[in-house]
């Protein structure tokens, strides 16, 4: 495997790739959060401290609607360093994406999990969000490429 693609990404597709890449990175806390608050309000309203318990009870409901609008908010930021033209060269060793405001690279071996979604692949090292490919910057025959490479490292055991 060995090609290169010019692609640009629209801000809305960098912004849907790094909300995607941040919910699987804080799955956890998304869910342990809220019920975290919501046992620890029924503890405090049985104390008989009114006021903290009902604030925990309320910031549970609130929680999970503030962290994905939090999520897309951190992702707007990096808009204006992503939606550029880049040049996207792949191997069987790794990736390189290339941009007048940004270079990097990045070999499969650092990847801990890649996470398949039909727009994106969404690579993690130690549970970590650490990048995206978007699919549609290659052709149907180079994504078949991708998926067979990257598919020992979807299987998510971490």
């Amino acid at each position: 495997m060995d090609f290169t693609v010019e692609y640009e990404p629209s801000p809305g597709e960098v912004v849907r790739a790094l909300e995607q890449a941040l919910k699987h990175q804080l799955k956890a806390l998304i869910w342990l959060f809220p019920a975290f608050l919501v046992v620890f309000g029924a503890v405090f309203l049985l104390l008989g401290n009114i006021g903290i318990g009902l604030g925990m009870l309320v910031a549970a409901i609130v929680v999970p609607f503030v962290i994905p609008w939090s999520l897309r908010r951190a992702a707007r930021k990096q808009v204006p360093f992503i939606c550029v033209p880049t040049t996207l060269h792949v191997t069987d060793e790794g990736y390189e994406s290339r941009s007048e405001k940004l270079t990097t690279q990045a070999r499969w071996s650092l990847f801990s999990r890649v996470v398949v979604t039909p727009e994106f692949w969404l690579f993690f090292a130690n549970k970590q969000a650490t990048g995206f490919l978007p699919r549609k910057a290659f052709t149907p025959a180079q994504q078949a490429q991708l998926d067979a490479r990257l598919a020992p490292l979807t299987n998510p055991s971490a």
